[in-house]
């Protein structure tokens, strides 16, 4: 049993398979299907989910994606481009074995970045919000299930991405006009529309112990993920609260996973030491009082995505990720 490390989702540059080599040598057992946003539009996390979904046409407007009638040129392109990235995966993980984690954006944060047809975020429209989620449902099945038969010894896992979760949750999300904001949403809300994905995912054959909601802002609700049913939470330490700390406890109790931000992505290219990684991460650990069993539990990983940075720190900050799991490791014995 041993702590581990991985990335979050996005990287740099536009070489993807030169970053899924990266992933599939680097990250044992924590590998990754990375997001190359430097691509272009298509790439990035709202129209990578996009480009999964095959029942609902949006479109790329100069503010964002909106929801509408039949698929668009951009959102033909976010298809080909995930074609793309799954051909090259499949060519790449030739006799690889092991964890292969996809991601996609959270239904939650999709809701609220994709707009309505006639402008304002999707989450305002209640039926909107739920043909999105149900749309991010059958494309996480079938995404998994494409992954699956192209690289067979993989055991695939999927990580959803919520990083307005937080604005969710406290009404952050302003409307059209921008005058108002959204009504907060509450626990039995956000549990009650995300187990409808962990579900659709167990019907598909995929465990729900291998899907995790990543969120890199203040106030995720660790508590109502995990009454959703997901098997493991990713979170940025620096945006924990105290309360937090008893709902990290309960999560890795429960035979959960935690995926512990603490390598800061800005400012960009800033490579802090393994000790001090290792530090942060025994911050949060050492107070559970947990000892080494949890230890295969807990994954290291940046606070969010590397897109902002150039590959050669990115590289050398995931390697020194691994060191630092190695001295939680040590000190998690003792």
């Amino acid at each position: 049993m041993s702590v581990g490390h991985s990335g979050v989702g996005s990287w740099p540059g536009t070489d993807l398979a030169g970053a899924v080599r990266l992933t599939l040598g680097e990250l044992p057992g924590a590998a990754y299907v990375p997001e190359l946003p430097g691509r272009g539009p298509g790439a990035d996390m709202i129209g990578r989910a996009l480009g999964a979904v095959t029942v609902l046409g949006a479109d790329l407007q100069p503010t964002g994606w909106r929801l509408v009638e039949g698929s668009s040129m951009a959102q033909r392109r976010a298809r080909a481009l995930l074609r793309d990235d799954l051909d090259v995966l499949e060519e790449q993980a030739q006799g690889f074995e092991g964890g292969l984690r996809l991601t996609l954006t959270g239904p939650l944060t999709l809701a609220a970045a994709v707009e309505l047809p006639r402008g304002g975020p999707a989450l305002a429209d209640p039926g909107a919000t739920r043909d999105l989620r149900d749309a991010l449902a059958e494309a996480s099945a079938d995404l998994v299930a494409d992954v699956a038969r192209r690289v067979p010894g993989a055991e695939v896992s999927l990580q959803w991405d919520e990083p307005m979760l937080g604005s969710i949750r406290t009404g952050g999300v302003r409307s059209a006009s921008g005058l108002r904001r959204l009504p907060a949403w509450g626990s039995q809300e956000i549990i009650g529309h995300l187990r409808p994905l962990v579900d659709r995912l167990a019907a598909a054959g995929l465990d729900p112990s291998r899907t995790l909601v990543h969120s890199c802002a203040p106030g995720p609700g660790i508590d109502d993920l995990v009454a959703a049913g997901v098997g493991g939470v990713g979170v940025d330490v620096d945006q924990l609260a105290r309360a937090d700390l008893d709902a990290i406890a309960a999560l890795l109790e429960g035979g959960r996973i935690l995926h512990l931000g603490v390598a800061r992505t800005v400012p960009v290219d800033t490579l802090p030491t393994a000790d001090a990684l290792a530090g942060r991460a025994l911050s949060v650990l050492r107070p559970l009082e947990l000892g080494p069993a949890i230890a295969d539990r807990v994954v290291l990983t940046p606070a969010c995505g590397l897109a902002g940075w150039t590959e050669r720190p990115a590289t050398q900050l995931l390697r020194r990720l691994g060191s630092a799991a190695g001295i939680v490791d040590e000190e998690l014995s003792r």
